[in-house]
């Protein structure tokens, strides 16, 4: 456990993940009842719950059920997916883009029937995207603020023994430990920009997808995969060491903004 032994958390560890905790919540809150607020006779929560919904069916349990077999699993698919970059890349982005957006269309074609309004479509976004932040990656900032707050009174053995952690399973909690003490203003900003750009983008996806289901665009449902996956091709090629974190943020404002504007002109032809 030496590695552990070595690790200091940062002194703006603690309040940068405290802040992040806090407005992860507030991001899909504000966009919930901003819109709400605004569209009340045209919204439904029906939809904010379809989409939340949608998301931990199509994202969490099909497409991880996938995942567990080509990514996680030992057998021959994994063991080339794992050791090909180009493989890697192409395989996150393909089953990201499909799963997420073939789950918008079927639940926007054939179960969200009921007042169909283009107010509708974004409010399904907010929850969509909501989810996403509360389900996903709230609980991930949840477990790094602990983990600094528990290694950051100096004590390796009192922090690893309240964790439940034995020398044997060290090792597991090592990248979290190594999260929690890098984490710092500039990484709370960046997580803030992603969660903000990953929910007009999850919104503007919605509005595209729901655009093609009311006017039967068959082209609609493609389009929105293909954005889809190329918003997250920085993103799978930051995981191989690929790109710099800050080019995945560029990137990712660059396919936002276009998806936007997409959308934005779809929106108003819904009416």
């Amino acid at each position: 456990m030496t590695e552990i032994d070595s690790i200091v958390i940062g002194k703006s560890s603690i309040p940068s993940l405290i802040i992040t905790v806090i407005l992860m919540i507030v991001i899909p809150v504000i966009f919930f009842v901003y819109w709400r607020k605004k569209h009340k006779q045209q919204t439904k929560i029906s939809w904010l719950i379809a989409g939340a919904v949608g998301f931990i069916v199509s994202a969490r349990v099909l497409e991880l059920g996938i995942h567990y077999f080509c990514i996680v699993s030992e057998n021959p698919v994994s063991r080339f997916i794992n050791g090909n970059t180009a493989a890697f890349v192409l395989y996150g982005i393909i089953t990201a883009g499909v799963f997420e957006e073939c789950g918008r269309h079927i639940i926007l074609k054939y179960i969200m029937k009921k007042d169909r309004t283009r107010e509708n479509a974004v409010m399904y976004g907010i929850g969509h995207g909501g989810i996403e932040i509360l389900a996903v990656i709230l609980p991930s900032m949840i477990i790094y603020l602990v983990v600094a707050v528990l290694f950051s009174g100096g004590n390796t053995e009192n922090a690893l023994h309240a964790l439940n952690i034995t020398e044997e399973t060290a090792a597991s909690v090592l990248p979290s430990v190594k999260a929690a003490a890098a984490f710092d203003y500039v990484a709370m900003a960046m997580n803030v920009i992603e969660r903000l750009l990953a929910m007009l983008l999850h919104i503007g996806l919605t509005v595209i997808v729901y655009y093609g289901v009311i006017n039967a665009k068959k082209v609609c449902l493609p389009a929105a995969i293909l954005l889809h996956m190329l918003m997250d091709t920085f993103p799978s090629m930051y995981q191989r060491g690929l790109v710099p974190l800050w080019a995945v943020e560029v990137w990712a404002a660059v396919w936002t903004a276009v998806t936007i504007f997409i959308a934005v002109k779809l929106y108003k032809r819904c009416d």
